[in-house]
């Protein structure tokens, strides 16, 4: 839903810094836990694993400053609210800036108190437990420990010219994730489709276009308090792809066992961490967990009936290619996704994405 605030869109992401890799699932996922805040590196390197990604950048090479894009978008999002203006040599907290004093807003939605946002800061039953899990409530970062000033969390990345929620419900760290499922594009043979330049097959993934601002998406939303990763991941794409809030009992059944199968097909988290989102707040902020389920011989997604439902307005198969024009960083995340499975990713240098990678 709209008001669970959905997904974690961002802006675009010029690097992933990984400052530590570890398993967060049983079945052999792995995991690559990133600071991403659109930094632009002159060489990253990313190193797979049969059940892991693993991004390494070259710290040496970091030829811009990190920053925010998306979360410096003005006005605010949904709203007439301008945010004051931060100067790139401004953005973070460790530059002094005694003048800087961001405009206030957290959004009408948020302040009537839905069951998924946080009360007022000061109100007398609320009592944060931060850098925590704060009973079902999860306030760890993925990227560590962030500060707490005069009772506000601090957006780890740095200033955004807006202090509050603005339309985020958690003060701190707001947990969302986002299921990539992909398939080979196939001939009416049943064949997989190879780029004759490249020789590299044609990826697919299904994509939902966003009612709240139109553009083109992955499905996805916001973590609800208690719930397992792997919960969120099927219940936004079964939501969000194939309508199944708007289904009968018996729909819902024989579209659960598909979801089942869907989502025990071979996966890898592409993407953990801190997102660039243009709904960031000095004090509010998103992070993602963005895993890829593939459906290697196309036996299960072929034969699936895509219904656009809940915060999607449309939904379609798409072919992953550096010239989508998306919401935020998932584009990102799909390069990503084409890399580890050795797929075409830009037709005007189909050699970019590096050779001898399994699929």
């Amino acid at each position: 839903m709209i008001l669970r605030v959905l997904s974690s869109g961002t802006a675009s992401i010029s690097a992933l810094l990984v400052f530590s890799v570890s398993r967060i699932f049983a079945s052999n996922l792995g995991s690559c836990s990133a600071i991403f805040s659109s930094c632009r590196v002159s060489t990253l390197q990313h190193y797979f694993t049969d059940h892991s990604l693993i991004c390494k950048a070259n710290m040496s090479s970091i030829t811009e400053k990190c920053g925010h894009i998306k979360a410096l978008t003005s006005p605010y999002q949904s709203s007439d609210i301008k945010r004051t203006s931060v100067p790139e040599d401004k953005i973070s907290w460790s530059v002094p800036w005694p003048d800087y004093s961001p405009v206030e807003y957290t959004a009408p939605s948020v302040l009537k108190g839905p069951v998924w946002a946080d009360p007022p800061i000061g109100s007398s039953d609320f009592t944060p437990r931060y850098n925590e899990r704060d009973g079902k409530v999860e306030r760890r970062s993925h990227n560590g420990k962030y500060d707490v000033v005069d009772g506000y969390p601090r957006n780890p990345i740095g200033r955004t010219g807006l202090k509050g929620r603005g339309l985020l419900g958690r003060w701190g760290p707001n947990h969302a994730a986002d299921p990539i499922v992909t398939r080979w594009k196939r001939d009416r043979s049943g064949k997989i489709i190879i780029h004759p330049e490249s020789e590299k097959p044609i990826l697919q993934f299904i994509s939902i276009k966003r009612l709240d601002c139109g553009e083109w998406a992955v499905p996805g939303g916001m973590v609800d308090p208690g719930e397992k990763l792997s919960v969120t991941l099927k219940r936004e794409f079964g939501e969000e792809a194939l309508n199944l809030l708007q289904k009968s009992e018996s729909e819902k059944k024989k579209l659960q066992d598909k979801l089942q199968k869907i989502f025990e097909k071979e996966n890898f988290v592409v993407y953990k961490g801190y997102v660039d989102d243009p709904r960031n707040t000095d004090n509010a902020w998103m992070e993602t967990v963005a895993v890829n389920y593939h459906d290697e011989t196309g036996e299960t997604l072929d034969h699936l009936t895509l219904e656009a439902g809940d915060d999607a307005g449309k939904v379609k198969w798409v072919d992953v290619s550096d010239t989508l024009k998306m919401y935020a960083s998932h584009v990102d995340f799909l390069k990503l996704v084409a890399e580890k499975r050795n797929a075409l990713w830009s037709e005007k240098n189909p050699s970019g994405v590096k050779s001898g990678q399994k699929h």
